[in-house]
């Protein structure tokens, strides 16, 4: 039997391009001489659907896109993934499932068991757990078809009470085949694969995995679809980050070989490496899926916006990103040159418009209420809105989007400005720590010079007050990322970082500043996810709480 799988990059709710992508990788794995083409979890859908789910005609068009598939598979068979009405009284009102159809009609179907309902996920607000587990005949094979989630309660410690495939191996499977909708996160491609192996070996079955590829809003999905023999040795990894078609054949004694060449990975791509391809992908899909061509950011010749400027213009090409310069009366001459060094460099479009008189006009008209007051972080601030102001009104004027540029550790402390540099369409660098930011900075410049290097090495400052230093406020940034990821990744309390031999009362107020600044991420753009724990949608806390761990 020869089996395809097919690793695509699918769009939410647009059910028109994701029939055509199946149906089109239908005829191309026919034409090739596929028995089963395999496609990944939710994929007629798109993942996550969210509330979507909620509306009865998204389902109804789930169906009808599921059955336009089913009559383009005569000569092949195929695995599709959807959400299915749950018609038991009992329970949610759907079902994750996944359709095994062959000879135009769906001969098969298979729910999720295990819903998951941590960090990103929250699977079980919208589907049934299924209860009930059939082998699939196909070819002379039974095939054992999980859905994602279903394979991952073997690790230590296992949120479910229930293992599908404990049940599914007394039917005596020839073969495993898994669909996923696995998001990335530069850690957990190991881990993936650690738990697949496991599961290949335990059950004696080679294993087909698929997985989704591409952006939605912040989740990012790296493909990386996978295949492993019945002893849990991974023979063969489909590309990262781009979509793919593999042909993979099972013989009569449930052993797969390959024809094409292996992309097995000799070793594992660093975590920088693999953050730029995910912001890239992430910065692509949002655009293209959202129907916009150009970026609009702020470029201050700081780190962050060199940063951002340079994977926008990698992204969506240097004439589709407009770098507005805005220097105030703070602003150094140097920063103003790191600035124009980068566009030169990228090529990228640029405006240069002066902020001091607009500030100057908000202190003159405010003067009455300020009553002499010293100049403090309001007219720092002013500053910092003045320059969303233009930009978005730049972007109401030409149709650009924002891109913000705040890094993960200035959004854990909540050094930024609300209605100022933290506006924006889609958070770029977000989900990235500062130390990151330097260490991309520098991948970024690996074959020749793009990112000017006194934008590197020199001290970060937001320029917002006269000689001005992040260190004026913040703790060094080395000190600053490991406590904010031991607390928010790791969800340490402040007892037992300062255990870990880090300065109590610096602990004590990172932490602080991290809880007091929950309500400024409650208003920031979507943040590209890269980490295990991004703020965002994964990370739930009260604004009001008083707990400061």
């Amino acid at each position: 039997m020869k089996i395809a799988l097919a690793q695509l990059n699918y769009h939410i709710g647009n059910f028109e391009s994701n029939t055509a992508k199946i149906i089109d990788h239908i005829k191309k794995a026919r034409t090739n001489g596929a028995d089963l083409v395999v496609f990944s979890e939710l994929c007629v859908c798109g993942y996550p659907s969210r509330d979507f789910l909620e509306f009865d005609e998204f389902i109804d068009l789930c169906e009808a896109s599921a059955q336009k598939i089913a009559a383009e598979c005569h000569g092949i068979a195929c695995i599709i993934g959807l959400p299915t009405p749950n018609h038991r009284a009992e329970g949610k009102d759907l079902n994750n499932s996944a359709y095994f159809i062959e000879n135009g009609k769906v001969k098969a179907i298979a729910n999720k068991a295990l819903l998951p309902n941590y960090d990103i996920f929250d699977e079980y607000r919208y589907f049934e757990p299924s209860t009930e587990f059939s082998c699939i005949e196909f070819k002379g094979k039974r095939i054992a078809l999980t859905i994602c989630e279903d394979l991952w309660n073997t690790i230590e410690n296992p949120l479910y009470i229930t293992r599908p495939m404990d049940i599914l191996i007394e039917q005596k499977p020839d073969v495993m085949i898994n669909i996923a909708a696995s998001p990335f996160a530069y850690n957990h491609d190991v881990e993936r694969i650690d738990i697949l192996s496991d599961n290949a070996k335990r059950y004696n079955l080679p294993l087909l995995y698929v997985n989704h590829v591409g952006a939605q809003t912040e989740l990012i999905f790296d493909g990386g679809s996978l295949v492993f023999d019945n002893t849990g040795k991974l023979i063969d990894e489909m590309p990262y980050f781009e979509e793919s078609l593999a042909y993979y054949d099972l013989d009569e004694k449930s052993a797969v070989t390959f024809e094409h060449p292996s992309t097995l990975r000799v070793e594992k791509q660093s975590d920088i490496e693999q953050i730029h391809k995910a912001i890239i992908l992430g910065i692509k899909d949002y655009f293209h899926k959202s129907g916009f061509k150009q970026a609009i950011l702020g470029l201050s010749g700081g780190i962050d916006s060199a940063v951002v400027c340079a994977l926008a213009a990698e992204a969506l090409g240097a004439a589709n990103v407009m770098a507005v310069l805005l220097p105030s009366r703070f602003s150094s001459d140097h920063s103003i040159k790191d600035a124009e060094d980068l566009v030169k460099n990228l090529g990228c479009m640029s405006e240069t418009i002066a902020i001091s008189n607009i500030t100057e006009a908000f202190e003159s008209t405010l003067s009455p209420q300020f009553k002499n007051l010293p100049f403090n972080i309001a007219e720092e601030n002013i500053q910092s809105r003045s320059r969303a102001v233009l930009l978005m009104a730049m972007c109401n004027k030409f149709g650009y989007i924002l891109l913000n540029t705040s890094n993960k550790s200035e959004a854990a402390v909540g050094y930024g400005t609300l209605y100022g540099d933290m506006c924006g369409g889609i958070s770029v660098i977000g989900d990235v720590y500062k130390t990151q930011v330097f260490d991309l900075a520098r991948h970024i410049n690996r074959d020749k010079e793009i990112i000017p290097v006194n934008s590197i090495v020199k001290p970060p400052s937001a320029e917002l007050r006269p000689n001005q230093k992040d260190t004026d406020s913040l703790p060094e940034y080395d000190i600053l990322d490991k406590i904010i990821a031991e607390y928010v990744e790791n969800r340490c309390s402040s007892a037992e970082i300062i255990k870990m031999g880090y300065d109590e009362s610096t602990v004590r107020r990172v932490l602080r500043l991290v809880n007091l600044a929950e309500h400024k991420r409650y208003q920031t753009p979507p943040i590209l996810r890269v980490s295990p724990k991004a703020f965002g949608m994964g990370r739930r806390m009260p604004i009001v709480g008083k707990y400061l761990s």
